[in-house]
């Protein structure tokens, strides 16, 4: 299809519609056509512009029933006066209410609103807040209740939210007309722009409350109660639904955010709901066994260390971890054995270390075969 100021193209053509369509086909087929050469979606494309107003022309002819009829009948002669040959001035629609029903989706699509009949509201969703809670080790484990304070944004008790005084009301914006946009005619179609007076609201407050100076909300102090479930891990974020900012004008408020930190344990480190530790011991228990105290979350509990225990070594206390999360059970609690070498004998202790030593044969050591022996297979 080629669209000039000099060839007079067949206005079904234009639109890629049958001479037998039906208004919502017409309609259906500008749309689509408007939306696929509109300036603004072509920028510095003549052929485009060209096109879309040639598609522009053809609606304004074939959705008018008599021009219509006209053009059936005598063609281009029989509408000359409406043609762009003839006359095509200002909008191809009429009127503003036309437009905004043809353009109703075109403009959602290109600028991001919505249909062009919706009506302005004022109420605006309040912010959503965020507070950093530090908690202990413990308190994450087991869970626990805090009271929080906090400040936001609350309505306004002497004018409901409405932000106008007592006993007033706002008012319909005279600009727009309440309808919170104006419409900007640019040659041969129109743009809706949000009205700068009422800032897209469709009112204006001409009378604002003494108290929040026409805001709709005040800053208060506000005490929350923290639920903490136990099992939650550093960096957990707890939602309290509407506990944020109040929304301005009677919009729905905001969530609060509550971002924890665990602080670190002076024994434990924790993975996931697993807790890891470390637990020190003397070469003669490691080598005789022994039955020690371990600390745990809940209270001290007893290990066996085995006979011949090697530094290194992990004994797993089963269930003694931090409590799943919103689940039964727990995690375990996983005990490192770490076998401690003496730094200062006193002289009995060296002469009797001296004299295991002599009693030990290396082939008794923990190795199985000797030392000795492993070497000469590795270099032989």
């Amino acid at each position: 299809m080629s669209a000039t100021a000099n060839v007079k193209i067949d206005y079904y053509e234009v639109l890629e519609v049958s001479r037998t369509a039906t208004d919502t086909e017409l309609k259906a087929a500008y749309r689509k056509m408007a939306l696929k050469y509109h300036p603004d979606r072509n920028p510095d494309n003549a052929d485009a512009e060209e096109r879309f107003k040639a598609c522009s022309e053809a609606y304004q002819v074939l959705s008018d029933p008599n021009k219509r009829a006209a053009y059936d009948r005598f063609g281009h002669a029989g509408v000359s006066g409406a043609g762009a040959g003839g006359g095509f001035t200002g909008s191809p629609f009429g009127d503003a209410q036309d437009l905004g029903d043809i353009f109703g989706d075109l403009f959602g699509e290109m600028f991001g609103g919505g249909r062009g009949g919706s009506r302005p509201t004022r109420e605006q969703r309040g912010r959503d807040l965020r507070y950093d809670l530090k908690i202990e080790f413990e308190d994450a484990a087991f869970g626990k209740e805090q009271e929080i304070k906090i400040r936001r944004m609350e309505i306004c008790d002497d004018c409901h939210g409405s932000g106008a005084a007592r006993g007033k009301q706002p008012i319909t914006c005279p600009h727009c007309g309440g309808r919170g946009q104006v419409r900007m005619q640019q040659g041969f179609f129109s743009i809706a722009r949000t009205c700068t007076s009422c800032q897209g609201t469709g009112t204006l407050i001409v009378d604002p409350c003494p108290t929040c100076r026409g805001e709709s909300r005040v800053q208060r102090e506000h005490v929350i109660l923290v639920k903490i479930p136990a099992g939650v891990e550093d960096g957990t974020r707890i939602r309290y639904g509407g506990e944020g900012e109040a929304g301005r004008f009677g919009g729905p408020s905001g969530d609060l955010y509550v971002v924890l930190t665990v602080k670190a344990h002076a024994f434990f480190e924790r993975d996931g709901d697993d807790l890891h530790c470390s637990m020190p011991i003397s070469f003669p228990q490691a080598a005789l066994g022994a039955e020690l105290e371990v600390p745990t979350l809940e209270g001290p509990a007893t290990i066996k260390i085995p006979e011949g225990t090697q530094s290194g070594k992990v004994i797993k206390l089963k269930g003694k971890g931090v409590p799943h999360l919103n689940a039964s059970g727990k995690g375990d609690l996983l005990v490192e054995i770490r076998v401690q070498t003496p730094t200062k004998l006193s002289k009995q202790q060296r002469e009797l270390l001296e004299q295991l030593s002599e009693s030990m044969l290396i082939e008794n050591a923990p190795h199985g075969r000797g030392i000795f022996d492993k070497m000469k297979d590795i270099f032989s």
